[in-house]
């Protein structure tokens, strides 16, 4: 059998066994609580890595590794400031929203959350949550299209435009038919291949380069401040870096796995599995990068074209075939199973939050499972069609994106579990405030070259928030029940 041949059959049983989970998770699922929350049924293991895998997307084997070996370790301070971010939303969000969630009706989407803690009667605050996850998740699901279009083209000489449409067709059929539960199984397995896959080609990459310390001589060989972490770093930039950990607050596809677990007893062991897959993925992802610098220039007469597909290109050189296509598939699984859960978000936002909140119907919940179906669908046509002209790094997609959610979402999260006068005006008023903030920071080009858009938009939602919240507080004997009630629930059951 040829090279190809082995890869393709690697790539052919992963994409089965993800068909497979789908097909299970459809047999499961009855009822819109099933479809897009799994019953609030999950382990902390698949809590954990299933966060964990739709966190880091393609993000974490092609963009990460790409910036380091382009830039140095002065890039791995957002995987520093990330570690940071995803250890106190765990810590400080994780159990306060799965309690609160559960007290307030039952809230099964995040817009639905806080209309229902904060006592809104009108629509507009759901509509307005609703519509940010649409805008902001159709980017962010383009940039896993786009990662998918590039992995084909970069390990099977593939057009962009084939990988695109094979990637965008697995994901999208076990996606509409097995809904959240598919979606957490499907990532937890692909959390367990991207971990495999990023210990194992630097640790094998290393002896080829001669062992730890001939690989770190050529690396200062090749520029002398590669290893620094503050060569070419400015203030700025340390910020903007380190402000990637405020995003994890306000990002829906992974807060979503807090209110799905299936005690708040068990979000300590989630967190603790969480973060150590996480750190030890991120430094496999820092020494991928490292050993690729050192390997290609030992090797000369060998290229490399994309930085973006260096973790790709070592694993294809150091490996049998049939390896090297599971370190492919540990690639399209990092890629898969962040469209699948920003997709399955976004179809809740589209039914939960817009269609039933502006068209209040007693449809059965088959039906709404249908909309939800059709919601995913949907959204996936509008990112495949904007994902069909590669014009933007896989990184900087996300980084709008995640700066999208963390500014308009992340304040308001904080406040609505930590603070008894929010008030749905100030909520709505903050939320818009961050997004906008974002919009027009991320496309004025000396604003966003210069600090991460992130960062104004955090600091403005939250001010704006409190203000106005402080304006329009008015006390209600419900809310301040319901959070004593949390507080109750919390200190009973951890």
């Amino acid at each position: 059998m040829t090279e190809s041949t082995f890869k393709l059959i690697a790539i052919l049983i992963y994409m089965a066994a993800m068909l497979f989970i789908g097909w299970y998770a459809y047999r499961r699922t009855t009822n819109l609580t099933d479809y897009m929350l799994g019953g609030r049924s999950l382990g902390p293991a698949v809590t954990a890595l299933s966060a964990g895998a739709a966190d880091m997307s393609g993000w974490l084997l092609m963009g990460f590794p790409g910036a380091i070996y382009l830039t140095g370790m002065g890039a791995a301070w957002i995987g520093i400031g990330l570690t940071i971010g995803a250890y106190l939303n765990w810590l400080l969000v994780a159990p306060r929203l799965r309690v609160y969630t559960h007290v307030s009706s039952d809230s099964i989407t995040i817009p639905s959350y806080l209309q229902n803690r904060l006592k809104d009667p009108s629509p507009l605050l759901r509509i307005a949550c609703g519509a940010i996850i649409l805008i902001f998740f159709t980017f962010y699901v383009s940039s896993g299209m786009v990662a998918g279009g590039v992995f084909f083209e970069s390990s099977f000489g593939l057009s962009y435009h084939t990988g695109l449409i094979v990637v965008s067709l697995v994901v999208l059929a076990y996606t509409l038919f097995g809904g959240f539960l598919a979606v957490s199984y499907t990532d937890f397995v692909q959390g367990l291949i991207m971990f495999l896959a990023l210990i194992l080609v630097p640790l094998v990459g290393i002896f080829i380069t001669g062992g730890p310390s001939e690989t770190i001589a050529t690396i200062k060989e090749v520029n002398p401040t590669h290893l620094s972490l503050f060569a070419g770093t400015t203030a700025a930039g340390l910020i903007s870096s380190i402000a990637w950990g405020l995003g994890y607050f306000g990002q829906p596809h992974i807060i979503v796995r807090f209110m799905a677990i299936s005690s708040v007893k068990e979000t300590k062991s989630a967190r603790r599995i969480g973060i150590g897959w996480m750190l030890l993925s991120l430094i496999g992802a820092t020494l991928t990068a490292l050993v690729g610098v050192a390997y290609f220039h030992q090797n000369p007469g060998l290229k490399l074209t994309d930085p973006e597909a260096v973790f790709i290109e070592l694993g294809q050189i150091i490996f049998h075939p049939f390896i090297a296509g599971i370190m492919l598939a540990a690639v399209l699984a990092a890629v898969m199973s962040t469209i699948s859960s920003q997709l399955i978000v976004t179809s809740s936002a589209l039914v939960e939050d817009l269609y039933k909140a502006v068209i209040k119907s007693d449809a059965p919940d088959k039906t709404y499972v249908l909309y939800g179906r059709m919601a995913v669908l949907f959204v996936a046509i509008i990112a495949f069609i904007l994902s069909w002209t590669k014009n933007a790094t896989i990184l900087k997609l996300v980084s709008f994106a995640w700066a999208g959610f963390g500014g308009a979402f992340g304040p308001i999260i904080l406040l609505s579990l930590y603070w008894r006068k929010l008030t749905s005006q100030g909520a709505l008023a903050g939320m818009i405030v961050g997004a906008v903030t974002v919009i027009i920071w991320g496309n004025v080009k000396f604003l966003s070259g210069n600090l991460y858009e992130i960062v104004p938009a955090f600091i403005l939602n939250m001010i704006v928030t409190i203000v106005v919240s402080l304006m329009t507080y008015k006390p209600n004997s419900e809310i301040q029940d319901e959070f004593d009630e949390t507080l109750e629930t919390l200190a009973r059951d951890r």
